[in-house]
């Protein structure tokens, strides 16, 4: 059936991405709204910065476990189980008024979105050529941003309109109906059956004859030599039992390669995700001045702008392997650089300079997603899902601790409310953002050096 080899990689691909999209909105449900989430439960800027970084702690944290199980159970389920975690977290956060209640309901929420997207990514290499990947990486990091959009702009609105609760309810209704969609439609890999299909235990034809674009070797993103004598064990066990948890993930990192795509990841996306999770509108807004309308409309600019540079970096990563990671690093500089610019700027920035802040710094998005390439290219592939879990706890690591910091920051400085919001407090506020890019970029430099000479040593390339 050879209509099914062009069509169905990019139908697999095309659902995963749009529930990638849904997790994007679920985790990004807040960005939009901290001033009305402090409204209608009552509290302080603290108290509102745990909301996400309980969030995303969760995220990080369970992102090695869930790498784990994704290597087991493989993508489908995960991702299904992930969407209906999402839902059952948002009609939670609909319908309760207690602080430790909605709290809970974020905990939902990032359990459910930190099963998605390497679910998402662990796909990919099943059905897609390597030389394909890097695009349709970005891509996918594309359609996610879209998913922002709709968190930054249309969910403000419902909620202004018809209220906190049929916002949330209407998350969870969207959840649901792709988490059914997906049942009928995800695959793990060329042959294998949708979850639809192993319920009732029939196969369809399309899924029989089912080929990816990647040709017969379906093995990854890059077809690797063994890496060196100590990680022969690693490659010879596919799966990670019990106390053996620690002792490959000591073993992973012990690849300069993997600890270099980890402070890629770290370095380039935190201070988006930071803006746009939640500290974005208040700065905006409380910070420089501008009206609740204008600055839905500066945030959905800055997602407009990563969706652009995601279209770009895509091909430019297929193209220039050995100089990705310089690229990302160049990337974090600039956004370092536009942030010291605002931060030191005397007296209300003005909105040229704004302008390029929400231009540079959402680039950092699409840049991290260079670092599961990296991963990918130093990685045995019966650890990919651990790998890439273990790689994308760095930039939600720092992402975590610096919304905490701030809303520390701003409290210890008398400004942790919207009426008591300055710009000098958001000033001293953000300035914790400077010692993490300080630390990644160093890393960063430290860790290309040192996978450049292993590499060398052990006779390989990038492929």
């Amino acid at each position: 059936m050879r209509a099914a080899r062009p069509f169905l990689p990019w139908v697999v691909w095309g659902m995963a991405a749009l529930l990638y999209a849904v997790a994007i909105i679920n985790r990004s449900s807040l960005s939009a709204l901290g001033p009305a989430a402090q409204d209608h439960f009552g509290i302080d800027a603290t108290t509102l910065a745990f909301f996400p970084m309980i969030q995303l702690i969760v995220y990080a944290g369970l992102q090695i476990p869930v790498g784990v199980l994704l290597d087991r159970m493989g993508a489908t389920s995960m991702l299904l189980v992930g969407s209906l975690l999402m839902v059952v977290g948002q009609a939670l956060m609909a319908t309760v008024s207690d602080v430790s209640l909605a709290i809970l309901a974020r905990v939902l929420v990032g359990a459910g979105d930190a099963c998605t997207f390497i679910s998402v990514m662990r796909i990919l290499p099943e059905w897609f050529a390597p030389r394909q990947l890097p695009t349709v990486s970005q891509l996918t990091g594309l359609i996610g941003q879209a998913g922002q959009l709709v968190s930054v702009a249309p969910l403000a609105l419902l909620v202004s309109v018809a209220g906190w609760m049929t916002g949330f309810l209407g998350l969870a209704a969207v959840g649901l109906l792709s988490a059914l969609l997906a049942a009928l439609v995800l695959r793990n890999r060329p042959g294998d059956g949708t979850f639809a299909e192993r319920l009732t235990g029939r196969t369809s034809k399309l899924t029989r004859n089912a080929r990816g674009l990647g040709g017969l070797n379906q093995g990854g993103a890059v077809e690797m030599a063994p890496p060196s004598t100590e990680m022969l064990p690693v490659i010879k066990e596919p799966r990670v039992r019990g106390l053996r948890f620690w002792t490959q993930a000591r073993r992973l990192l012990r690849l300069p390669g993997v600890r270099l795509a980890y402070w890629v990841h770290f370095t380039s996306p935190f201070a988006m995700n930071v803006f746009l999770l939640l500290w974005g509108t208040p700065f905006l807004v409380g910070g420089v001045g501008l009206s609740q309308p204008a600055a839905g409309g500066m945030l959905s600019f800055m997602v407009v702008s990563s969706m652009l540079a995601g279209l770009v970096l895509g091909p430019i990563s297929s193209r220039f392997l050995e100089r990705r990671v310089w690229v990302n690093l160049g990337i974090s500089i600039g956004i370092a650089s536009a942030w010291i610019a605002v931060l030191v700027w005397p007296g209300t920035p003005p909105m040229w300079l704004l302008v390029v802040l929400l231009v540079v710094m959402p680039l950092g998005g699409p840049a991290s997603m260079i670092a599961f390439e990296v991963a990918r290219s130093h990685t045995p592939r019966s650890l990919s899902g651990f790998a890439t879990g273990l790689v994308n706890t760095a930039g939600f690591t720092a992402s975590l601790l610096v919304i905490l910091l701030i809303g520390l920051v701003l409290d210890l400085q008398g400004a942790g409310s919207p009426e008591h919001y300055s710009l000098g407090a958001f000033r001293v506020a953000f300035a914790v953002q400077v010692p993490f890019w300080l630390l990644g970029i160093v890393m960063v430099i430290v860790e290309q050096r040192r996978t450049g000479r292993w590499m060398r040593e052990h006779g390989r390339r990038l492929r």
